[in-house]
């Protein structure tokens, strides 16, 4: 069986494209105007990436495909930016349906942040893309998936909208095993070399939530609990705000916790005065790849502030199979067990 075709707009370092592919995809053609995620995406996948704005690719230069995937750039959307509509970036969104609309592939998957979906703020932008592409023929499903549902060591909500032209499509269900930051990371302790030197210092005005992991205890970013899953990866990792982690109780689960005890007695300390243990650190680039889904052999390139980069800005590579199979199913006729009306795949 020929393996169903993919074109993959913004692709940055390949995320959803490796979890596609292992799904049982083929990407034909990608695209990105990120010159260093366009440079490591050749390293794992080949030559197939145009390095340049999809506002400068008129759609007849782009083959036709089964599939058209992408995460146009959530910048103007995100909790972690300013969440302004008007952000350049913001309309993005309509290059993607421009191409899906021009192109008519018989399906699509659109990625987002949550906010495009959960925030009033962008229901008007929300309800226009899902009525865009309704118009255009498309049978519409969409959903906000977390990641730690799917075998990702991280909690990370993002929004999916899955279109089809004639088969029924439908989202995966969860896999319900979460995997704690420890048991992702501890075969590669004691890191080899660390990656982010930014110092690490205490808020001078820490920000109190009940978990020590939560709030803004320090003046970058969270510290990890190694038996959770990690918070959500940015892709302003690689300075300040890279996530914390106490080598210490990687090493030895029974170990002491500095985070919590300062969390216990930050209202009575002077946070001028605390000095910082040696064994807090920051994540390598191979621990943030690990919980973000790569696999080892995954090659990221550019400096280490432009591999956390790429990171951050990726798609989980197990949540796209995850999905991606779903569709593959879709494609071979086959019904979900979960779904107890073909209507519900509608």
């Amino acid at each position: 069986m020929t393996k169903p075709s993919i074109v993959s707009l913004f692709s940055g370092a390949g995320g959803m494209d490796l979890g596609l592919s292992q799904a049982g995809f083929k990407t034909i053609w990608a695209n990105d105007v990120d010159h260093g995620a366009c440079h490591t995406y050749r390293q794992n996948f080949g030559d197939h990436i145009i390095c340049k704005s999809i506002r400068d690719i008129p759609s007849e230069d782009i083959p036709n495909s089964d599939i058209i995937v992408g995460g146009p750039p959530c910048q103007g959307f995100s909790v972690a930016g300013k969440m302004d509509l008007a952000d350049p970036r913001s309309q993005l969104v309509w290059e993607f349906c421009r191409v899906v609309i021009e192109k008519r592939p018989q399906y699509f998957i659109m990625e987002n942040v949550a906010a495009l979906s959960t925030n009033p703020k962008f229901n008007i932008l929300h309800d226009a893309l899902i009525r865009t592409f309704k118009e255009n023929g498309y049978t519409v499903k969409f959903r906000t998936l977390n990641s730690q549902d799917y075998g990702v060591p991280q909690s990370r909500e993002r929004f999916f909208i899955l279109g089809s032209l004639e088969a029924p499509i439908w989202f995966p269900d969860p896999i319900n095993a979460r995997i704690p930051v420890r048991e992702a990371i501890r075969d590669l302790q004691p890191p080899v070399k660390l990656t982010c030197s930014a110092k690490i210092t205490l808020s001078p005005t820490p920000i109190m939530r009940k978990s020590p992991y939560a709030g803004m205890l320090f003046n970058g970013g969270r510290p990890l609990d190694p038996d959770r899953p990690s918070c959500t990866l940015i892709a302003s990792m690689g300075g300040n705000r890279t996530p914390l982690i106490e080598q210490n109780i990687l090493d030895d689960p029974a170990a002491e916790s500095w985070i919590r005890k300062l969390h216990s007695e930050i209202e009575r300390l002077d946070v001028s005065k605390v000095v910082i243990p040696g064994y807090l650190r920051r994540l390598t680039v191979d621990e943030c790849a690990r919980l973000q889904g790569f696999p080892d052999d995954f090659v990221f390139t550019g400096s280490f502030s432009q591999q956390y980069h790429q990171i951050g800005n990726s798609v989980t590579p197990p949540l796209a199979k995850h999905i991606g199979r779903t569709l593959m199913d879709s494609i071979q006729g086959a019904v979900p067990k979960h779904v107890e009306s073909v209507l519900d795949m509608f």
